[in-house]
């Protein structure tokens, strides 16, 4: 039998990614962990379902928070960060925007990128 191991906001240790629902929930989660990776996605997304084993990979090995936004159920907010295409990563430090990426990126250069601001 599964469990249920979704939290309310970020946790900063998540050992899976944290499923986003809306600007209020994202702007928590921004404001109370440290580092956090955003992944723009979409479920119809080849290249996003490619990426998500890198993304699952980052959540459990690195301590930055990582979240998931599906654009379709969150347009509003995918549109308030310019979201154009997807997958699109935003990486946040210290509840400020500092880094984006589209398109799909490999483990080493994303590992990199959160690494630059977690370290």
């Amino acid at each position: 039998m599964a469990t249920d191991t979704a939290t309310d906001a970020g946790t900063g240790s998540a050992n899976e990614p944290l499923h986003v629902d809306g600007e209020a929930h994202l702007d928590e989660v921004v404001a109370e962990d440290g580092v956090v990776l955003v992944d723009f996605y979409a479920d119809w997304c080849g290249p996003c379902q490619m990426l998500e084993p890198v993304v699952e990979t980052l959540a459990a090995e690195t301590d930055a928070t990582v979240a998931k936004v599906d654009v379709d159920a969150n347009q509003q907010l995918a549109q308030a960060y310019g979201v154009r295409g997807v997958p699109t990563l935003v990486l946040f430090a210290d509840g400020e925007q500092v880094e984006e990426v589209v398109g799909v990126q490999g483990e080493e250069q994303l590992r990199s990128l959160v690494g630059r601001y977690t370290e």
